[in-house]
């Protein structure tokens, strides 16, 4: 078993009982409250800071997280829920000197404006290309309905969305058959 990630000392979270999480492919034990969002607890106690606070009520996105690989809004999700199931963040899926296929497609398409929804349309296109590895656009389009973004990139979140689908499967976005590169907005 892997050497549990400690947290940090003096973090409100330190004098509860510990819950046992995996989250990123680590295991780790968390002193929290059972009914903690599981959101705080990857924010505030395991400093991973790919998942955003937006709404508080699972509505837009920011927050969204993998749970067994399906996409997850962790602000509504007690930690509790969480126990022996397998979390990924954003910073599971790559690191900055390598990134994820997904992540590269968002980096490719300069897919960010502010920023503050990207997790949300990664881990989201992410969990829809772990399941279904080659969708049509609508598709694409159907899964990413429910994240908002507010500052206007949705063309660009799009064309990231529609990038990831070849370089997920390792094919390079040039040979894709004319259709599907025709569907690209």
């Amino acid at each position: 078993m892997e050497t549990p990630v400690p947290v940090r000392p003096g973090s409100p979270a330190a004098a509860l009982a510990g819950i046992r999480l995996r989250v990123n492919g680590r295991e780790c034990e968390v002193p929290t409250a059972p009914r903690t969002a599981l959101l705080h607890v990857l924010r505030n106690d395991l400093e991973l800071n790919g998942p955003k606070y937006g709404c508080g009520l699972g509505e837009c996105g920011a927050c969204t997280v993998l749970i067994d690989g399906v996409a997850a809004r962790s602000c509504v999700i007690p930690v509790q829920a969480a126990i022996g199931r397998e979390v990924t963040t954003l910073e599971g899926l790559g690191s900055r000197r390598c990134p994820g296929p997904t992540q590269q497609a968002f980096i490719d398409c300069q897919a960010a404006q502010c920023g503050y929804c990207l997790n949300g349309m990664v881990m989201t296109v992410e969990a829809l290309l772990r399941r279904n590895p080659r969708p049509t656009e609508q598709e694409l389009r159907n899964e990413l309905h429910h994240n908002l973004c507010r500052c206007g990139t949705h063309v660009e979140i799009m064309q990231a969305a529609l990038r990831a689908v070849p370089l997920r499967a390792g094919r390079s976005p040039l040979s894709e058959p004319p259709e599907a590169q025709e569907a690209q907005p």
